[in-house]
């Protein structure tokens, strides 16, 4: 369905992690992230969206109108410099810029919306998710997303583990001259690694269908995006996240754009019960039997796990 979404959308995301590190604090050593008061690790929603980006770049190839607009840091050069792809979006408007600087006013407001609107269009991640488009001379405003995350936060608390390990490798001759041999064996540069034995993690999130009408957002923008959810820890396999997996995907739907009921009352139907602090949870396992969904849903909202079920063409939306 290629429609702009029309109804609203909430749901509940389960992930974790073992022996890994899910987002490092660089203003912490890169230690994994943690709630001071409660202990609890968390996710940034940032981390999570750039995992979602990098999953629909390889779900969708070169699909038209699914390149990103934020691209990693190892894109290439003159696809990561945001005023470029905002001027491109201009041309791609076929708007004057020349005249587009002369212009005051209406004039300018107009042309700006039809470059913001092209930027939609080619973008998914300003399609989903919204971008600040007034960094550069060509002045486009401001896009708010429709789907939009929260920080995801550990169900119990967390005691990272620290490891230490050493290289070997030296990159210069004057640091090959300045290791030593020490009872046989070659010394090199000491280091630590960080890691959360195991930790079972809960998002939340949300698909607004008025901001979806404004961005252009479309059924099949909202199938690959749950599709990039399911898929994103598979692309983004490390030494420090080797072993994360997406636990539960549990999505809300309403009948209508307003929706039947406040997110958190749907929110509240998915219960995740902690272990408490005495648990020394180190699988998913430990947790299984305690994850509950509470059937009794309003009218009008129709609810599935989309965990590992397969999103086809027309999977949007259900039948009420």
């Amino acid at each position: 369905m290629s429609q702009n979404v029309d109804r609203r959308y909430d749901f509940v995301l389960l992930f974790d992690v073992q022996d890994g590190n899910p987002n490092g604090d660089p203003d912490a050593g890169n230690l994994p992230r943690v709630d001071p008061q409660s202990l609890q690790g968390f996710v940034t929603d940032v981390c999570i969206k750039r995992k979602i980006r990098n999953a629909v770049a390889a779900l969708a190839g070169q699909s038209a109108g699914y390149d990103l607009f934020f691209q990693t840091q190892d894109a290439q050069y003159e696809k990561r410099i945001l005023n470029n792809l905002i001027e491109k979006g201009f041309d791609d408007a076929k708007i004057d810029k020349k005249a587009f600087k002369d212009k005051k006013g209406k004039e300018k407001a107009s042309d700006a919306e039809v470059a913001r609107k092209q930027l939609c269009r080619s973008f998914f991640d300003i399609r989903a998710f919204g971008a600040v488009l007034s960094t550069g001379e060509y002045n486009c405003g401001q896009v708010r997303g429709p789907a939009q995350i929260t920080f995801a936060r550990s169900l119990d608390p967390i005691i990272p583990m620290e490891s230490a390990i050493t290289r070997k490798s030296v990159t210069t001759a004057e640091d090959a001259e300045k290791q030593t041999k020490s009872d046989g064996f070659l010394t090199g540069t000491m280091g630590r690694k960080s890691t959360v034995p195991y930790a079972l993690y809960r998002a939340h999130g949300f698909i607004n269908p008025m901001l979806a009408a404004d961005t252009g957002f479309t059924y099949d923008d909202l199938a690959i995006f749950f599709k990039a959810i399911q898929r994103m820890f598979d692309f983004d396999r490390s030494a420090a996240r080797g072993l994360m997996a997406v636990r539960g995907l549990h999505v809300f739907q309403h009948a209508t754009a307003l929706g039947e009921a406040p997110a958190h009352l749907l929110f509240d139907r998915v219960v995740t019960k902690p272990l408490g602090r005495e648990a020394a949870p180190r699988s998913f396992e430990d947790y299984k039997a305690s994850i509950k969904i509470v059937t009794d849903w309003p009218e009008g909202v129709s609810y599935r796990d989309l965990t590992a079920e397969p999103i086809t063409d027309g999977f949007f939306p259900w039948a009420q």
